[in-house]
């Protein structure tokens, strides 16, 4: 299988009734929106399809939104957000008395809100709710190698908020909650993830879509819009959706001067192909 470049989303929707985007990596880069995409997705709407916006922000919907208010996209660029910050606050919500250890930036602390959750050190901690590094700009998963060990060591689950290893801010990667989940699962320790690639957060997109259509939503009409190798295509594979990989985001460097994939590079990069790459997205 031989994959091209599209130039314009519009090439591609014919037939597509939903839209699931990504959004760092394809709307913003965490310092600037992208106004062609926010553009693109917004005549999506126009002619009459639904946009929801599923990210692996370990933050309530409605702190995303506020977050891409400050950056000048408007709500009209989609109809709902889903966010792996709401589903693990499902998690908490449903596990109430029991004792978090939270390991996240302070910027992260919304997850938290109206929960009252019980916050307590690692070493009474019940379980561990990890939304990031403490200081992304200068430490790796590898500075909490000692933490996850002696985490492993009482057994204690780690629910995962935001399952990206890395992610675009301005024009560098930093590492995420996800390279700390991962090292806690090589160390053997119990591991659950909300967020992409993992089913629930597209399930509860599908359902906020099917509510906007007044109908029910058939998956061969939803088209899934992403950056990551990782969590993106394998997600909206795993969920039996098709996928327009962005290829601007943090795969950018393996696509540079690249028009067209033959299918050994196909398998290379991808493994399962997307339906199609652009290299940013426009209308």
């Amino acid at each position: 299988m031989t994959l091209r470049f599209i130039e314009r989303l519009r090439d591609l929707v014919d037939g597509i009734d939903v839209v699931l985007s990504d959004i760092w990596g394809v709307v913003h880069n965490g310092l600037e929106a992208f106004p062609d995409a926010c553009e693109a997705l917004h005549k999506y709407r126009s002619r009459g399809g639904t946009v929801i916006l599923i990210t692996n922000a370990p933050r309530p919907a409605d702190s995303v939104q506020r977050q891409l208010r400050k950056l000048g996209i408007g709500d009209e660029t989609y109809d709902a957000i889903v966010s792996s910050g709401d589903l693990t606050r499902h998690y908490v919500a449903d596990h109430p008395g029991r004792k978090v250890f939270w390991l996240g930036p302070q910027r992260d602390y919304s997850i938290h809100r109206g929960l009252d959750p019980l916050l307590a050190p690692l070493q009474e901690a019940d379980y561990i709710v990890c939304t990031g590094l403490l200081d992304d700009e200068t430490e790796t998963a590898e500075d909490y190698r000692g933490m996850m060990m002696q985490a492993r060591e009482r057994k204690l689950t780690l629910i995962c908020a935001n399952p990206d290893i890395v992610v675009e801010r301005g024009d560098r990667l930093i590492y995420c909650a996800g390279a700390i989940a991962e090292l806690y699962r090589e160390l053997g320790g119990e591991v659950i993830f909300y967020g992409k690639p993992h089913r629930p957060i597209y399930e509860r997109a599908i359902e906020l879509a099917a509510e906007r259509q007044s109908h029910a939503v058939q998956l061969g009409r939803v088209l899934a819009i992403g950056d990551s190798v990782r969590t993106d295509l394998a997600g909206a594979h795993g969920f039996g959706i098709d996928c327009l990989f962005v290829t601007r985001g943090i795969h950018a460097e393996d696509f540079e001067g690249i028009d067209q994939l033959n299918p050994a590079a196909v398998k290379e990069l991808f493994g399962h192909p997307p339906r199609a790459l652009t290299r940013q997205l426009r209308w």
